[in-house]
């Protein structure tokens, strides 16, 4: 019972804490995050930089505000976001939200492992499924600001986890991906991320 209080409890306050935002003002607000993310989110210059189309409204937005205050610490996106009111980062998740992620083919030597990982974890060390918060097709969960997986570089994915494990990223809510992270060898991350490149 304790468990579902506490799930439910994080849902509420991932729920409250973002707002609606304005898709067609988002575009707008969004001219400059083209210049490494693309003109539609499907970030056309450097594989480490995530792709943002199709991703969590809210997820999108709360990852803003982090950047902002500091939580999460990456020096070029504070600057980006530094003069973004709450309202603009509503907008701009809201814009990128509403566009079409490009997926790619999974190569093959990924797929059995992946897949396996991603569907059901591994028991053995306590890896749970991503699907259970990311969703079958990886499209996240909105309610709870959990990110969309599927089509995302695989090259941003894996340095993201490593991030997870090592602690240089800890903006997860009650250390969530920090604690999945830290089971996770090297193998195991990249087979998810390039099985992940194509979940749709």
């Amino acid at each position: 019972m304790k468990k579902f209080a506490v799930l439910f409890a994080i849902l509420g306050l991932a729920s409250t804490a973002t707002a609606e935002g304005d898709a067609v003002k988002g575009q707008q607000a969004a001219t400059a995050c083209a210049a490494c993310h693309g003109a539609d989110g499907n970030t056309p210059l450097a594989p480490n930089y995530p792709k943002l189309s199709g991703q969590r409204a809210n997820y999108a937005e709360k990852q803003l505000h982090d950047f902002k205050s500091g939580e999460r610490d990456n020096a070029v996106m504070a600057g980006q976001v530094a003069n973004l009111s709450d309202e603009d980062m509503a907008n701009i998740a809201a814009f990128y939200a509403s566009l079409e992620p490009q997926f790619a083919a999974v190569p093959a030597k990924y797929i059995e492992q992946g897949e396996r990982l991603y569907r059901a974890g591994d028991k053995a060390t306590g890896i749970p499924a991503c699907a259970a918060c990311h969703g079958p097709k990886g499209r996240g969960l909105d309610s709870a600001a959990f990110a969309a997986l599927g089509g995302q570089s695989p090259q941003y994915t894996i340095e993201q986890l490593k991030a997870f494990r090592d602690g240089t990223r800890a903006n997860d809510a009650n250390r969530m991906m920090r604690d999945i992270a830290a089971k996770l060898s090297d193998e195991q991350m990249e087979a998810l991320a390039y099985y992940m490149v194509g979940l749709h």
